[in-house]
């Protein structure tokens, strides 16, 4: 018996790991198109409401959530079946969201409200509205989960809100049009993309969560117009190394030295790279290219692209189903 279950084991162990679902919201086509992370084929396309941008994944993979931002409304559909489940309440306009590390709440930004709407997913109820700048976007949250970090575009701000009461705590000046909020795993920086300012703002955390502005990362690429480098998604590896920022319509991704903050080099992607998202084992890091309706594959190690696939039109969001 002991020697079947043994073989058992090991049979299981030997089987190669189940490729993980990438989604991608597709802004004009109304779509989310689904990608095998190990093919790397379109094995599915489905309906996702109205002007879909933000989306994110519960933390057990099962669970899609898309902002439908002309439907103010977040649209949940199941991550096998792609079936649509019971929609969420999430204010106007809602074009970016968070979700707690624990799969409940979700902070979602209402870009034509000037607020953040916490809701909770299970009950389907907004347990908070708290006022925030103006055209409220970027949603980012402490790995602690003790902030949730909003950037509103018009007041070119990080607001700091407390998830214990919803108050904000801090507010922080950065250039023009923050577009995203992104923390390191650790919690001890905090890095804010800023469109039309052209950088990216760094923020050192203490331990009470207060923010210190020590650093902006500027681009440069030659031949290429400084009102083209536009900062927009940015992700960090767990490891705190490389930070990844896509520039919009400059058709690159900025690789950043995230402990030096230089930028090490540029990978031309598709047209107006816009989000990003790593695979489970930062093996890979996809960009979402609005212009040119495709991804794009860069191998993380070698930062190179690898290819692009096509997907629905004016890709706008990515998120990676986690291992199951």
């Amino acid at each position: 018996m002991r020697t079947y279950l043994l073989g058992a084991v090991l049979a299981a162990l030997a089987l190669p790991a189940e490729a993980n679902k990438v989604f991608v919201s597709n802004e004009r086509g109304n779509t989310v198109t689904v990608i095998d992370s190990d093919s790397w084929e379109v094995i599915a396309e489905f309906p996702a409401g109205n002007r879909p941008r933000g989306i994110t994944i519960s933390p057990d993979g099962t669970r899609v959530y898309v902002c439908a931002s002309d439907d103010n409304l977040v649209r949940v559909f199941d991550a096998e079946t792609y079936e649509e489940l019971p929609s969420l309440p999430s204010g106007p306009d809602p074009e970016l969201f968070v979700l707690h590390p624990s799969g409940n709440p979700l902070y979602i930004a209402n870009e034509d409200d000037n607020l953040v709407t916490v809701t909770d997913v299970e009950t389907r109820q907004v347990l908070a509205e708290v006022p925030v700048g103006v055209e409220p976007e970027g949603m980012g949250i402490s790995p602690d989960a003790r902030f949730v970090v909003n950037t509103s575009e018009t007041t070119n701000m990080a607001h700091f809100i407390d998830t214990a009461d919803y108050a904000i705590k801090h507010n922080v000046l950065v250039d023009q049009r923050p577009r995203y909020a992104q923390y390191s795993a650790d919690g001890s920086k905090l890095f804010v993309t800023s469109e039309i300012g052209g950088t990216v703002s760094v923020m050192e955390i203490d331990d009470d969560g207060a923010p210190e502005l020590v650093h902006k990362i500027g681009f440069e690429v030659p031949g290429v117009l400084p009102e083209w480098l536009q900062p927009v998604g940015a992700k960090i590896t767990r490891d705190g190394k490389w930070l990844f920022v896509a520039l919009g319509p400059a058709n690159r991704v900025a690789v950043v030295d995230a402990k030096s903050y230089e930028v090490t080099d540029y990978i031309m992607v598709g047209q107006r790279v816009w989000q990003m998202d790593f695979t489970p084992d930062e093996q890979f890091l996809i960009t979402t290219n609005g212009n040119s309706n495709d991804v794009t594959v860069i191998d993380v190690a070698a930062k190179k692209a690898l290819r692009s696939i096509q997907v629905g039109q004016q890709p706008w969001g990515v998120i990676v189903q986690p291992d199951m």
